[in-house]
């Protein structure tokens, strides 16, 4: 569908495909506003698991800002159609009640273009654009954090997006591109200039990628040194209540903590923060987080044998990333750091057992509790293999 189709029948479209619950399509203009992130649980965009059933759990156990998960600026301008799987990224539950979505885009006309479609045809808080993924499909387009090499493009994107819309817009990047070679700090002081409303510092460079613990002390000395105007978010390892509260106490101008492969393994995070606790979780109450995820997968996906099996490979890729979660009642120090490997144990009943297995195939098996048998020849492998530990998981 061309854009001039597009644009001469918009409420044909959106009558068509909208449902009550996805709440993601422009209904109405509204005043731009400006987004305070301050003291707020902020869920990070997650490739692949950070989809809409997995953002309502959240939701539910505490978190306040949600972001979809990243979607290309290239196919969100060639699916017009607005049914497409990339545009279903932006799609936003009526539960998020502070929502972004977040694009990646080499060329600042590409991402114009996309933030203005989003404006025009989406209901969002604010629009992400990421320049920190590392992952080579990304990188190898100029994309990502690719850009943090080309430090006059990243103006030229932000300049050019901020003006084409009201919407507020932010950005997420690495400490740099290269080990060794921090360089947000030079470019903090002119991020606000150039009109971006927020930044997120993952403190980590694209070539580290997970291999070594995130670098907070530098992303306080970017933080310390950025203009009033503009916030700045930190990013990295965040998989306790005392990480939360040490960063927000050693760096205060720090406006919040986002929180990525923390909320993977242990979704109940949100609930620890607010509550000031290490919530020594039972195997049947983390069934029960599983069951709301199954329920709110199909009534996005579908309650059919396509939406089930949908389900089912969103379910997996989630579990494999939970089994990492150590319960608090086997811990022999407190708390658990994300890094950690333990050796295989026994859990305190068979569920729980179950729960912290490396293997596919006990994760299928927790699949079949929740969605019953799965199809004759079914096989899983995680996307992201987030069981090597230090592989690239998201940007």
């Amino acid at each position: 569908m061309d854009i001039s189709c597009k644009q001469n029948e918009p409420e044909t479209i959106i009558e068509n495909i909208v449902e009550d619950n996805d709440k993601c399509l422009k209904l109405h203009p509204r005043e731009k506003k400006l987004i305070d992130f301050r003291e707020k649980l902020y869920l990070a965009p997650l490739t692949t698991v950070g989809n809409l059933p997995y953002r309502r759990v959240c939701k539910v156990l505490g978190a306040d800002v949600t972001c979809g998960e990243m979607a290309m600026c290239t196919n969100l301008l060639q699916e017009l159609g607005w049914v497409k799987l990339e545009w279903a990224l932006l799609r936003r539950h009526s539960s998020e009640d502070l929502f972004g979505v977040q694009i990646c885009g080499a060329y600042p006309d590409t991402v114009a273009r996309t933030v203005e479609l989003i404006e025009q045809h989406c209901t969002v808080d604010f629009i992400d654009i990421n320049m920190g993924c590392p992952i080579d499909i990304v990188v190898n387009k100029g994309a990502g954090s690719a850009l943090l090499t080309k430090p006059m493009r990243m103006k030229s994107v932000v300049e050019a997006s901020s003006r084409a819309v009201d919407t507020p817009v932010t950005i997420k990047v690495r400490t740099g591109y290269f080990e060794g070679k921090n360089r947000i700090d030079s470019l903090i002081q002119d991020i606000g200039n150039w009109g971006a409303s927020a930044v997120t510092i993952h403190g980590r460079t694209r070539q580290q990628r997970y291999s070594k613990l995130a670098d907070w002390d530098y992303a306080y000395q970017c933080t310390r040194a950025a203009p009033s105007s503009l916030q700045v978010l930190g990013n990295g390892d965040v998989f306790s209540y005392l990480d939360w509260n040490n960063h927000k106490s050693d760096c205060p101008e720090l406006s919040t903590c986002m929180i990525a492969r923390g909320a993977l393994i242990k979704p109940w995070i949100f609930t620890e923060i607010k509550e000031q606790r290490h919530w020594d979780i039972s195997s049947g109450e983390r069934l029960n987080i599983l069951k709301d995820y199954v329920r709110f997968g199909l009534e996005h996906w579908g309650s059919d044998s396509k939406g089930v099996e949908t389900t089912r490979h969103f379910l997996l890729e989630w579990l494999s990333y939970t089994f990492r979660y150590i319960p608090v009642g086997l811990l022999d120090v407190i708390p658990q750091r994300i890094n950690w490997r333990p050796p295989s144990y026994f859990g305190r009943d068979e569920l729980e057992t179950l729960m912290a297995s490396d293997s596919a195939a006990d994760w299928i098996r927790i699949s079949e509790m929740l969605l019953g048998k799965v199809p004759s020849g079914f096989t899983f492998a995680p996307k992201h293999k987030s069981n090597a530990y230090d592989r690239a998981e998201n940007g």
